[in-house]
């Protein structure tokens, strides 16, 4: 039976609210099939504002896949601001598809892709506003099932008692293999129910189900093993991963935003997954193996997407694009054949000790020269040691001459606070580095206007890092040491230096509240659940942030169970602790990241085994595989030539 869309109600509604554009769908490369055409139908949430979420490649590849077959159906669905979900519930406009503008409770999945923890009151919008019940356990087969992925979903645990599902890494066969459950379920005629489902999602070995297992508690608040609570539950959830990248080369077609978004550019992942091994940086460690994209398949793809998108920007996205085996000639080969058009490149992230200026010169060839952005994490020699991120200030300082030599005026420096160790004269390092920054860019260039920012945010220790038992630095002394950093930034001593450098960073009562979600067990539910209730949402947004809302709601909910918001985040955890996502599997070892720790306390760093013998972090083994790297020694395939305003179409995704 087909589902009517919600538009002739919302349409009314939408003079009413700022960026009304956002909500009407329509976009290019955007995908309405009729609702009777599919078996499958999955509506994919980003928790966000559209104007963050279109960007997300997560979401966009996911959209994609399962549009390609015939007999699935995917729409997207973003938060919305409080001012429409205020008019919304006046006049009981369900949650919605920006696609067809049909109502998310008729799907038969609802799949919420969760960059960070501080979208999770969102989803509790979406649901309440769908007519989903918040709880899992209170839903029936006539509701979609919940699940969620991204990175935040490798500890689901504050969130189990509100999704029904999560799948660890990689979607793109993910979401196709549980398609075929639900497919295969439901020309059964849905036996069992949803139970039955949901347990034919869990044997794969590769879909948490929170409901299937129970968790007891200690006296002292301590944990003990989750367990399967049925038959035919799996003891541990392991990761999903991609191998082949070249075999997914999507966006084939990248999402056009109406309204403005966070990323104006077409982007290429050129590889996933990195060895560098810093400590504190959860995508790194759990998105191991590397994985390349070969260099044909990098240029296909920005071929294509120029062609179906019109962007004038390609950004080469990965932890750090650099560390490409083949970065050069892929920049090199790029810059040739866009030469003399309007398409410019860009690496957004990129390691000090991975660039160099015959790098940044390719990318600049078109005559677009950005500043660039680097990102030391730490002030002193001795807390890079203990984060891994062994970036000397002498390479930074021999890499910013020569890039304000080579006409750059303007360089961004990330930094992070409150970090394992750390001392107040760590931080104050930052203001030493900066004015060298400018010391550098002055001598190389002959110039005075040099400019540099400092980015400095909180320190948040997360889930399968050696940073997972670490206690979290209190916003307080975070904040204290903001401020004596400020000081020295701008003493009176190197005020002509402290003129020409820009301090941007937030307190850090933010991190301390992500740091409770990113490490909480299934007790943290009931305080999001609170803060919700009591009018929380898009807490990434520090407009709408309340950090005392979250602080009461912890009081309440969690002292009463004889654990708060401390036994969360500045608590140090023991080796013998049984943490909230043991049962979940991310390849990694445990006691390596152990003994990773102890290498952080000692101040020892770790190689980068893409280059060095393994170091068994355990993943390799555990995903069956090893690291993909080059150089191949290929080049870029041919261009083929394409009509002027003769875009290549992908009939798979245009609508019918």
């Amino acid at each position: 039976m087909s589902v009517e869309s919600v538009f002739p109600q919302l349409e009314p509604l939408l003079p009413r609210v700022s960026k009304p554009v956002q909500y009407v769908g329509g976009e290019l490369n955007a995908t309405v099939k009729p609702w009777d055409s599919a078996n499958v139908r999955w509506a994919l949430m980003y928790p966000d504002a559209y104007e963050v979420g279109l960007p997300n490649q997560g979401v966009m590849i996911l959209y994609e896949v399962l549009n390609e077959q015939p007999d699935i159906l995917a729409e997207r669905t973003y938060a919305v601001w409080p001012d429409l979900e205020k008019l919304m519930r006046e006049h009981n406009v369900p949650q919605f598809t920006v696609d067809g503008h049909r109502p998310l409770g008729a799907f038969d999945i609802l799949g919420v892709s969760f960059s960070t923890e501080l979208g999770y009151t969102n989803m509790l919008t979406a649901l309440d506003l769908a007519g989903i019940p918040l709880h899992a356990m209170d839903r029936t087969e006539d509701h979609p099932v919940v699940l969620a992925g991204g990175h935040a979903s490798f500890n689901p645990e504050p969130i189990a008692d509100f999704i029904d599902a999560a799948v660890l890494g990689d979607g793109e066969e993910a979401v196709l293999e549980i398609s075929n459950i639900i497919r295969q379920w439901k020309a059964e005629g849905r036996p069992g129910g949803r139970d039955e489902l949901l347990t034919r999602m869990a044997e794969t070995g590769g879909v948490y189900i929170p409901r299937f297992y129970d968790v007891t508690y200690a006296a002292d608040g301590s944990l003990g093993a989750a367990k399967p609570n049925r038959d035919r539950i799996p003891e541990t959830i392991a990761k999903r991963t991609t191998m082949d990248l070249d075999a997914w080369p999507y966006p084939k077609q990248p999402l056009v935003p109406l309204a403005e978004s966070v990323h104006e550019r077409m982007s290429v992942e050129i590889f996933r997954g990195c060895t560098r091994g810093c400590r504190f940086c959860q995508a790194g460690m759990i998105t191991r193996p590397v994985r390349e994209r070969s260099i044909e398949g990098i240029g296909a793809m920005i071929q294509k997407g120029l062609e179906a998108s019109g962007f004038e920007e390609v950004g080469l996205l990965s932890l750090s694009s650099a560390d490409h085996s083949e970065i050069g000639e892929i920049t090199k080969q790029l810059a040739d054949r866009y030469e003399g058009t309007n398409t410019g490149l860009s690496l957004p992230s990129t390691r000090v000790d991975a660039f160099n200026i015959d790098l940044a010169n390719e990318l600049s060839r078109n005559g677009r020269r950005s500043g660039l952005t680097f990102a030391p994490e730490g002030g002193s020699e001795r807390i890079r040691r203990v984060i891994n991120k062994m970036v000397s200030e002498e390479d930074l300082i021999k890499t910013v001459s020569a890039a304000y030599a080579n006409g750059w005026r303007q360089v961004k420096l990330y930094f992070m606070c409150g970090l394992p160790t750390e001392t107040d004269d760590d931080v104050l390092q930052i203001a030493e580095m900066a004015k060298n920054v400018i010391r550098a860019g002055r001598e190389a260039s002959g110039r005075k206007d040099i400019r540099c920012t400092i980015s400095i945010g909180g320190f948040v220790p997360k889930p399968h890092t050696p940073f997972q038992w670490a206690a979290q630095c209190d916003p307080d002394t975070v904040d204290s040491r903001l401020r004596k950093l400020r000081e020295a930034v701008n003493s009176d001593r190197d005020r002509s230096l402290g003129r020409n450098i820009g301090m941007r960073y937030h307190d850090g009562k933010p991190s301390l509240i992500e740091g409770l979600l990113s490490r909480g067990d299934r007790r943290v539910g009931r305080v999001i659940e609170r803060v919700w209730r009591d009018g929380g949402r898009f807490d990434g947004w520090s407009e709408h942030f309340s950090y005392e809302r979250w602080v009461s709601s912890a009081a309440a909910e969690l002292e009463p169970l004889g654990v708060d918001l401390a036994w969360f985040t500045t608590r140090e955890r023991t080796e013998a602790e049984v943490l909230p996502w043991d049962h979940l599997d991310s390849g990694l070892d445990k006691e390596w990241l152990w003994d990773d720790w102890q290498d952080a306390l000692d101040s020892r760093e770790q190689d980068d085994c893409r280059w060095t013998p393994c170091f068994d972090c355990g993943v390799c083994p555990a995903m069956g595989t090893d690291i993909e790297i080059g150089p191949t020694g290929r080049k870029l395939l041919p261009i083929s030539p394409v009509g002027i305003g003769s875009p290549v179409q992908n009939p798979a995704l245009t609508s019918p």
